[in-house]
């Protein structure tokens, strides 16, 4: 199971990478794993603010329908467009051409509620 250093994990298998204010997000290898084929993801419009822990868009696999989770409340500055028209790329390079969304965040302290590599290991083993 991949799980990159340096980025930082929720316990609902989102990752977050950090570029000064802006985060992000996309589903870990697990989730995507767990999900399946991934056919559909509802976006939220840029511009929305969220509450960590809210749910901002949903992922829709052939078995299922899963919430997506703000791990850090902000606003979302931008969705992964090409998502719309090819969204398994969230199942092929999660971590990479399948990240879902990016956020200014507001409030970087909450950074402390989330878990790093070996942390997020530890709840999915």
């Amino acid at each position: 199971m991949n799980i990159p250093e340096g980025l930082h994990y929720t316990n609902d298998h989102e990752w977050v990478s950090m570029e000064g204010e802006v985060a992000t997000v996309g589903i870990t290898e697990f989730a995507q794993g767990e999900l399946g084929d991934i056919v559909f993801i509802e976006f939220p419009e840029p511009g929305t603010q969220f509450k960590q822990g809210e749910a901002f868009g949903t992922i829709e696999a052939v078995k299922t329908v899963a919430d997506l989770f703000m791990p850090l409340s902000g606003e979302i500055t931008e969705i992964n467009a090409t998502l719309e028209e090819a969204p398994e790329q969230v199942n092929n390079d999660p971590y990479g051409a399948g990240w879902i969304i990016r956020a200014t965040i507001s409030k970087p302290d909450e950074m402390l509620q989330l878990l790093d590599a070996a942390a997020y290991q530890g709840i999915i083993t």
